[in-house]
């Protein structure tokens, strides 16, 4: 005996709960990816475009000066959580050097803080204060006489 059933017709309520049910899902993702954006990124490169684009030469000219310090700049954190820097030139770390910081969050969520360099052993210097936990990026100013460098590190 061979159980036949005859297949349930598709209706126009399958159909409409097919539909309700993607574009809800497609809204729910919309939603979710849209809500992610706009917590991880303020939205804002620098303040004025049109401003910043007047000084591109000026970087490029600074970088490749830059550049031709052959400066090595090497930036991290100890266990501590202080800031770490050694410049080297040649392989051999420069004495005499000053360095200051601003620190800020990548997305631009807490004020930018300020901070000092004191000298540490092997010509290293180190921060002052420690930095909190979190992602961070390190603007830093380095000079050696009448010479400056810049860097830019993201640390975690």
């Amino acid at each position: 005996m061979t159980d036949r059933r005859k297949p349930k017709a598709f209706t126009g309520r399958h159909m409409t709960a097919i539909l309700v049910a993607f574009f809800a899902v497609v809204i729910a993702v919309n939603f979710t990816m849209a809500r992610f954006a706009m917590s991880t990124f303020g939205g804002k490169v620098v303040e004025n475009s049109y401003v910043a684009s007047q000084h591109y030469n000026e970087w490029l000219k600074r970088a490749d000066a830059q550049d031709r310090l052959g400066w090595d700049a090497r930036i991290a954190l100890d266990a501590t959580r202080h800031v770490l820097l050694t410049i080297r030139k040649g392989g051999v770390p420069l004495d005499g050097v000053q360095a200051s910081a601003t620190v800020n969050h990548p997305v631009g969520r807490t004020a930018p803080v300020a901070l000092a360099f004191e000298p540490a052993a092997g010509g290293v210097l180190r921060s002052v204060e420690p930095l909190v936990l979190g992602r961070w990026r390190l603007d830093l100013i380095v000079r050696h006489g009448p010479d400056e460098a810049r860097y830019r590190k993201d640390m975690q």
